[in-house]
């Protein structure tokens, strides 16, 4: 029924995003999307795992004290090597199903702005969750692959992958990196964004499931045309009583909160330009610049960017799961692709 290579093939790529982890098996595509969160019990001093992905994210900010609900990933890097390495065993044993399976190679994204450290903590995590051999590839490489950028070809391409921690901004040429910058700001800051400016303005305090809610709902990086866009209602306590109360926001209101984070992008791009080889920027001036990650699917930001740049920006077909998908081709296409991944012995 299957060919022995699909029936042995173990080997995988992982997209360890601060939102979300994405599974890409070979031969087999995405198989597995969930969110990075953990779930554990603490009892005399000891963490027990209780649920890993779309059950812990559930229980995000709704736990008893003696259950913690985290997310091992901040800004795109592990912040806590024992729940990430938990998560990510979790993540391989539930893909393979069987008790029993050969020790996959696995390659996983980091971004390009991560540490010696960071990177280290990264491969030792994946190789403890019981993979045979561990390989690193830049997020932006993964992302430009992943969006179906001719990124082997001798020309200038842009990609900007805005994440759940991190917006990378990238130019690849030949296959690799020539300028890229990664800054710390992508979905997670927006939320964080999102939740301040409702408890400073409006004294309502709302859970990061709620500013999160309202991001992919009514999300905009540019001020609606009638001042006043699209709306919503919202839960959250009122700080002034203390007591549960219900408003209703605006996209206007999003858009204030989100400024500074749009900025930030924008200024990333900026300078990415600014930093570029002048036949290189010529060929992203013909080309224009890509747009991957789920933070490229808030209203309007590629509007912004365009209204900043004056170039063309095209939002990825699967922005979300670019990076996951680039990751995925890099595995099936290693011979190829093998300068751009990084197996430390």
């Amino acid at each position: 029924m299957f060919g022995l290579s699909s029936l042995f093939s173990s080997d995988m790529a992982i997209d360890l995003g601060t939102a979300n982890t994405l599974v890409y098996v070979r031969g087999k595509g995405i198989v597995l999307n969930e969110p990075s969160v953990v779930a554990f019990h603490v009892k005399d001093g000891k963490k027990q795992v209780l649920a890993v992905g779309e059950e812990a994210k559930l229980m995000l900010g709704r736990t008893p004290g003696t259950i913690e609900a985290i997310r091992p990933m901040r800004d795109g890097v592990i912040a806590d090597f024992d729940v990430a390495e938990e998560m990510i065993k979790h993540f391989i044993r539930k893909v393979h199903k069987r008790s029993t399976f050969s020790k996959p190679k696995v390659i996983v994204c980091v971004p390009h702005g991560a540490t010696p450290v960071e990177k280290r903590a990264i491969r030792q995590s994946v190789l403890s969750a019981g993979a045979r051999r561990a390989g690193l590839i830049a997020e932006p490489i993964a992302a430009a692959i992943g969006a179906g950028m001719p990124i082997t070809d001798p020309t200038g391409n842009m990609v900007v992958d805005v994440g759940g921690g991190t917006t990378e901004v990238a130019v690849l040429s030949l296959g690799d990196i020539v300028y890229a910058r990664s800054v710390r700001v992508g979905g997670d800051r927006m939320d964080e964004a999102i939740v301040s400016y409702l408890r400073r303005n409006h004294n309502l305090l709302v859970g990061e499931t709620t500013a999160e809610r309202i991001k992919c709902t009514i999300g905009t990086a540019r001020m609606p045309d009638d001042g006043r866009g699209a709306a919503m209602q919202i839960r959250g306590r009122d700080l002034l009583n203390g007591v549960p109360k219900e408003m209703e926001v605006n996209q206007a209101q999003i858009a204030e909160a989100l400024v500074e984070s749009v900025q930030q992008i924008r200024e990333a791009v900026m300078l990415a330009l600014e930093a570029t080889p002048p036949d290189l920027a010529a060929d992203i001036v013909d080309r224009g610049v890509m747009l991957t990650g789920g933070g490229a699917l808030l209203g309007d930001l590629d509007l912004a960017l365009r209204e900043s740049t004056g170039l063309s920006i095209s939002v990825a077909d699967e922005s979300l799961n670019c990076v996951a998908l680039g990751t995925g081709k890099a595995l099936e296409h290693e011979k190829l692709l093998r300068h751009v991944i990084d197996y430390a012995s």
